[in-house]
């Protein structure tokens, strides 16, 4: 059973439910032990559990509330700490699937965040984009975690088709560069 773990983050007011949701289901006939994070208002947070949550996750759901420009801007600072290069000098093998959502689409009539302002953001951080009211909006919600989990499946399947390495690997790589090793006489 594959297990894939998601964390929910924004700000306070962008109308997240802040639990615990553990679900097993079948995803292309395919057993999924999925479990979704939803903590308390990262603005609440220390900066160091907010980094746990970034190692814990293999997904995000950012989201922000289209009638509150400043969760927008918070919303925009999470995913810049998610794309964000890594400190050290390692590689980072793959960057998690993230979707930006843009929640409270029921109170367009008060909007402060155009749909083409999160378009752009999303694009320019390479993550998903949608729209709904979560209040209103089940199947849409459905779809986009169907849609987050299916990319971070995908990057599960590229990480295990990437070569190994070690010194198998490097000696395999000596030899076809400098040929078969000769006895010395």
């Amino acid at each position: 059973m594959g297990d894939v773990k998601l964390a929910v983050l924004g700000g306070r007011g962008t109308g997240k439910s802040e639990s615990i949701y553990n679900k097993h289901l079948c995803l292309e006939g395919k057993p999924l032990n999925l479990e979704i994070y939803d903590p308390c208002s990262q603005s609440q947070k220390a900066k160091g559990s907010l980094t746990s949550d970034l190692h814990w996750a293999d997904g995000f759901v950012i989201v922000y509330d289209i009638s509150n420009r400043p969760s927008f801007a918070f919303a925009k600072a999470l995913i810049y700490r998610i794309r964000e290069p890594p400190m050290t000098h390692c590689k980072r093998v793959m960057e998690p699937a993230v979707v930006l959502v843009g929640n409270k689409q029921d109170l367009c009539h008060m909007r402060e965040v155009g749909w083409d302002e999160g378009q752009k953001l999303a694009t320019d951080y390479r993550c998903q984009f949608c729209e709904l009211s979560a209040a209103e909006q089940s199947l849409e919600i459905e779809v986009m975690f169907l849609r987050l989990i299916k990319d971070i499946l995908m990057i599960f399947k590229h990480k295990e088709k990437r070569r190994p390495s070690g010194s198998k690997s490097m000696a395999k790589l000596i030899n076809n560069v400098f040929g078969k090793r000769r006895k010395s006489v």
